[in-house]
């Protein structure tokens, strides 16, 4: 279904958002039963607590709290954490709300009414809000589609999203928004150069592919490569069974990049977009890569695979070195690309790393912007010497136990010459409920990456 506002022109009821400040002024401005009732229901405009409220005709109203700014620090989207309880039709907000605050509960809002029901019917958020006055309606509408198109891909298991179920999503996404698509498959892939791809994907029977999007045609250029391994066992250095649980999530970094290209494309954003992905397999067969294979990548630098578990910077390298060879202003790769970077900033932060102050400048401000958080990491040029085995150009997968999500991003950004250049490595997944945020699925930094494409490009 469309993710969207209510109607504005059917009638809606009031949801009153009160600070814990505000509370008794408003309570006692309130017919006695009500005020009784929030009395003796122990309401106290803590941070999304909230309250149906009684009128002649059933419920005319409800109250939920805007809780104290430490609370609102600690839980993003918290204020609309209970809106699941409302009785269905529409409602509107009131009271006293920054539009930070404004654009906060619509876009939760929005982002609250996804549900995952491809293989299990679940209960609708029955409660629709109409689009509160002074927001941007159409991007609040456009980041939160694009966010459910991401949770979807990331959802739905791999048996029903391989390489060509990927491309297949790619291509109505284009069809949808009249975008050129052209996708590389197979061995073709090794006759138009792009063999570490291929080396990847060549052992599972689902084709690797190379599926590139088109759309625009003037303005800045800004080209999205995301990681779509849609399955990842680790190849011959395979994971153990905990390790491979969530790997269905490995191609989220390309269901991101999907989810941001819906969003330009929605608001038709006066620029140039591609969207590059190397879709792959990464399973075990007679002619899966090896340890201590050499491959000559796109751009001709040869690496050494010391992991074969270290497969997505292998497919990036191509896809990246293959972006730089066309018009390109800004280039941004996103990719569940390592544990390490789990580890230093946890599941709800995107850290990315980006050479270019301004680049980064503008993504910090679209991430407050966007309520999608996000931590800039270092390309730590030091470390190069530890991405070189000596003896090929470059190594996969250095064995030096430190820095592991730097070393992976210094990797990349050996195959990137000419544009501006961030790295995302995400996680793409949210292991518990929390407002807005259902388990599962997730997209990160790209509500971020929307809300700075107008100082990175100047649109």
């Amino acid at each position: 279904m469309p993710v969207q506002f209510a109607d504005p022109a059917t009638p809606s009821r009031p949801l009153h958002v009160l600070s814990p400040d505000a509370l008794a002024d408003w309570r006692a401005r309130q017919p006695a039963a009500t005020a009784e009732w929030l009395v003796a229901t122990g309401f106290e405009a803590a941070l999304g607590d909230l309250r149906l409220l009684p009128g002649d005709a059933g419920v005319a109203g409800a109250v939920v709290g805007l809780g104290t700014p430490q609370a609102r620090a600690r839980s993003r989207f918290g204020l609309i954490r209970n809106i699941g309880t409302l009785p269905a039709g529409n409602w509107h907000l009131t009271g006293d709300l920054t539009p930070a605050q404004r654009d906060e509960a619509a876009l939760g809002w929005l982002l609250s009414s996804y549900r995952f029901d491809r293989y299990r019917k679940t209960a609708p958020l029955v409660a629709s809000l109409q689009a509160p006055e002074g927001c941007d309606r159409a991007a609040l509408q456009a980041m939160a589609a694009g966010e459910h198109l991401t949770r979807d891909l990331i959802n739905t298991p791999a048996s029903d999203m391989g390489p060509a179920e990927l491309e297949q999503a790619a291509r109505a996404l284009a069809d949808r928004f009249g975008a050129r698509i052209s996708v590389i498959t197979g061995d073709d892939l090794l006759a138009q150069n792009f063999p570490m791809i291929h080396a990847v994907g060549r052992a599972s029977p689902r084709a690797p592919r190379l599926i590139d999007i088109r759309w625009g045609s003037e303005g800045p250029a800004l080209t999205l490569v995301g990681k779509g391994v849609c399955f990842d066992t680790g190849g011959l250095n395979i994971k153990p069974s905990s390790g491979m649980s969530l790997m269905k999530k490995d191609m989220g970094g390309a269901a991101t990049v999907l989810g941001l290209a819906q969003m330009i494309m929605a608001l038709n954003l006066p620029q140039r977009l591609r969207v590059l992905i190397p879709a792959v397999e990464n399973v075990i067969a007679g002619n899966a890569q090896r340890p201590k294979d050499i491959l000559t990548s796109r751009k001709g630098l040869t690496v050494e695979v010391n992991d074969t578990d270290a497969e997505g910077r292998l497919v990036l390298a191509d896809a990246l070195a293959y972006a730089c060879e066309g018009p390109v202003d800004a280039l941004i790769s996103m990719a569940t690309l390592t544990g390490a970077a789990r580890v230093a900033v946890g599941p709800d932060l995107a850290p990315y790393y980006c050479d270019d102050p301004a680049m980064a400048a503008a993504l910090e401000q679209g991430a407050l912007a966007g309520l999608d958080p996000v931590w800039r990491l270092p390309f730590h040029t030091p470390y190069e010497h530890i991405i070189e085995p000596g003896i090929a150009d470059l190594d996969n997968a250095p064995g030096w136990g430190f820095a592991g999500s730097v070393t992976a991003a210094l990797f990349l950004r050996r195959f990137v010459t000419g544009p501006r250049y961030m790295h995302f490595d995400i996680y793409g997944h949210t292991p518990a409920d929390q407002p807005a945020r259902p388990k599962g699925g997730a997209g990160q930094g790209a509500r971020a990456v929307l809300k700075a494409l107008p100082a990175i490009l100047g649109l």
